[in-house]
């Protein structure tokens, strides 16, 4: 029993060690600085100089994160999966595990999307987050509507341009590319669809409605999406703290009206006891 008392208070220790704020800090620190060295691992001049360097770096940073999930692992036990950054640590770090040669060597590159947790500290970064994720499934409504018309647009594409232009618009593939570039207005007059006109001079009534469909008018709806979510978002935080503030008011209330009942009630037993004394020297 004493045992089992002595593995539970080491475990609330563990606990309180991992969460204590300096301890998060430094874990952050130590992130953002690991991928500072992987960027500078890139580097060839660098990498001559500082090779072995920056290797003893790596492998002191890997011992850190290794150290930091078993000491949380041991600290919440099972409910250690129920955290998705800590899966998602779980998963990079394992990454950085695997031997450094062939084509792994790529895969341990990964530990640098560590310093993706940066999301989860900072509040604006996670309300961010928390409105992109908000906003998928508007997101998804409008992203069929676009791959319907992006369908429609590219076999009259392939049909109408493909024979005199193969590289642009010979299969539905090489259109569907074609049009997204002319979507994302990269090189589009000049580079595809002049070209096209020399030769069809009434393809400008394809292209122009295409881009106002896509580039001015669709693309819009994803902006609006976002910036409706996020500001619901916002609103609904405010509403939470609006809340927060009032329920913390109200306890502050009660506690100083329970003060003052208290004062009320040795106030009504003075005065009783004063009352009491007077009686007696009266008699």
């Amino acid at each position: 029993m004493t045992h089992v008392a002595a593995e539970v208070t080491l475990r609330e220790k563990a606990r309180t060690f991992v969460e204590r704020k300096d301890v998060t800090n430094a874990i952050l620190g130590v992130i953002i600085f690991n991928a500072i060295t992987l960027g500078l691992s890139t580097s060839h001049t660098i990498n001559a100089q500082f090779g072995d360097v920056l290797k003893t770096i790596d492998r002191i940073v890997l011992t850190i994160f290794v150290a930091e999930l078993a000491l949380k692992f041991y600290a919440y036990g099972l409910r250690f999966f129920s955290n998705a950054w800590n899966i998602f640590d779980l998963v990079v770090v394992g990454l950085g595990l695997l031997p450094d040669r062939g084509g792994l060597s790529a895969l341990r590159g990964l530990r640098v999307i560590r310093a993706m947790r940066v999301l989860s500290v900072v509040p604006q970064m996670r309300a961010v987050v928390q409105a992109l994720l908000d906003a998928l499934p508007g997101m998804g409504a409008v992203i069929i509507m676009l791959s319907i018309v992006y369908y429609v647009f590219g076999v009259m594409a392939t049909l109408m341009y493909g024979p005199a232009f193969d590289e642009w618009f010979g299969t539905l593939g090489r259109s569907l590319y074609s049009l997204f570039q002319i979507m994302t207005l990269e090189s589009w007059s000049m580079g595809i669809v002049r070209p096209v006109m020399k030769e069809y001079p009434s393809a400008w009534a394809f292209f122009v409605p295409f881009i106002v469909i896509t580039a001015f008018s669709v693309l819009n709806l994803f902006i609006g999406l976002l910036v409706n979510t996020m500001q619901s978002a916002v609103e609904d935080e405010a509403e939470a703290e609006f809340e927060r503030l009032r329920d913390l008011v109200k306890s502050e209330t009660d506690l100083v009206d329970e003060h003052v009942l208290e004062v009320h009630a040795e106030l009504k037993a003075l005065r009783a006891e004063i009352a009491a004394l007077k009686e007696a020297g009266s008699e």
